[in-house]
């Protein structure tokens, strides 16, 4: 079991900056597949970037790179997403997910939501105009 908690969201207006965590506990922090999915009412839950813990190895939705940055800290047992340059569709609730499995962080599945079977409760991002 990998229990996450997220923090971090907040209301900012356009062009503004946040950095959301996600702490994970229940497994070992460097060998994990885990990351960021963002979703808006209505839509499906949308991958924003991932990352394998075990080397850092990044995947990241094309229409946002340059302005998201996925990180982690292995003492802390936390992994960061900076959000620069937030625009209004930018809003939405940032989750967190994690799989220790070794299939999920490739090119193939990292994108697919239903790969991840760890979920935190979320965190509300709202980017203002």
């Amino acid at each position: 079991q990998i229990q996450l908690v997220e923090s971090g969201g907040g209301s900012v207006q356009a062009g503004g900056t946040l950095t959301l965590s996600c702490a994970a506990s229940g497994y070992t922090f460097n060998s994990i597949c885990m990351g960021w999915f963002r979703q808006t009412p209505g839509k499906e839950r949308e991958p924003v970037a991932v990352r394998y813990t075990g080397d850092g190895s990044t995947y990241s939705a094309d229409s946002l790179k340059g302005r998201f940055t996925i990180s982690q800290d292995n003492a802390k047992k936390t992994l960061y997403l900076q959000l620069n340059s937030l625009l209004p569709e930018d809003t939405a609730l940032y989750y967190c997910a994690a799989d220790p499995g070794p299939w999920v962080c490739n090119d193939a599945n990292w994108s697919r939501h239903r790969a991840y079977r760890y979920w935190g409760q979320g965190t509300e991002v709202t980017v203002s105009s």
